[in-house]
């Protein structure tokens, strides 16, 4: 491991069930709400102010998110909410659902998801809304809900047809069918599947290489990539034209050159 965790002191989080350290450029979330590590009203509220405290952060270029212990990364939501069948509470969470976990998708910086377990609904809907994913080859993952008369709400429907394909979706989500870590990897529903125990160091390691590259740089590339999922193709290749000539303006891009030239590393300043 490139840097050693240490608590993030730099926040007073808004619940204790989001846990924040820090590794370098690195903020490592850890859900702990067992035992299962659902989400609920208070991380579903605390996530995007988490979020928003790292974006204006300077010192923080990744994100990775884990689940705490060996058993689940998030089962989501938890069900009891809707056991009453009541439909103004069912508004308010499909809300808080949509909120936190658009804000994740939204980071400037990179999201990383260690999916060290089950992964089940909107903990699956929360590690679809991070840029790359890390799966345990025990992972289960899955978007379960049709089987007790839900539907996934936080984009699981949309992000998940998006990256394995329609049918896989359609298996997913209209069949029930789980997949593990060797079969998300795949179908392309995660980028690497490793041993049980590793999601979280790889992950960390891929997020320390991060910090090497341009911030203003990877804030644009992602806004690029992620805005072409709902464009027809190559509509966005003016505005990529547009913002390769934006990043002149800024002092990290003369930076990244000349420590190119001069076999150095850069030393971003975000400026």
């Amino acid at each position: 491991m490139e840097h050693a965790l240490q608590p993030y002191t730099a926040l007073v989080p808004r619940t204790d069930k989001l846990v924040v350290q820090k590794a370098g450029h690195t903020a490592l979330v850890t859900i702990d709400n067992p035992p299962a590590n659902t989400w609920d009203s208070d991380t579903l509220h605390g996530l995007p102010d988490l979020l928003r405290h790292l974006n204006n952060d300077p010192d923080i270029y990744a994100l990775v998110l884990t689940g705490r212990g060996e058993r689940f990364f998030s089962a989501g939501a938890d069900l009891k909410m809707f056991a009453d069948g009541n439909p103004a509470c069912a508004r308010e969470m499909a809300r808080l659902f949509g909120l936190a976990f658009e804000a994740l998708r939204d980071f400037s910086g990179v999201t990383i998801a260690a999916i060290n377990g089950y992964a089940m609904g909107g903990g699956l809907e929360c590690a679809l809304a991070c840029d790359i994913r890390i799966a345990e080859r025990q992972a289960q993952m899955a978007l379960p809900e049709a089987g007790v008369g839900l539907l996934p709400c936080a984009g699981g429907t949309q992000a998940l047809a998006w990256l394995v394909g329609e049918g896989w979706a359609k298996r997913m989500i209209l069949c029930g069918e789980r997949v593990d870590g060797v079969r998300a990897e795949r179908i392309g529903l995660v980028e690497e599947c490793v041993e049980q125990g590793q999601a979280l160091g790889v992950a960390l390691r891929l997020a320390a290489q991060v910090a090497r590259q341009s911030p203003a740089a990877v804030r644009y590339c992602k806004e690029l990539i992620q805005g072409g999922r709902d464009q027809p193709i190559n509509t966005l290749l003016a505005r990529e034209r547009e913002r390769f000539v934006d990043l002149f303006e800024l002092e990290d891009t003369v930076e990244g050159v000349n420590a190119f030239l001069e076999k150095r590393p850069p030393q971003w300043t975000r400026r």
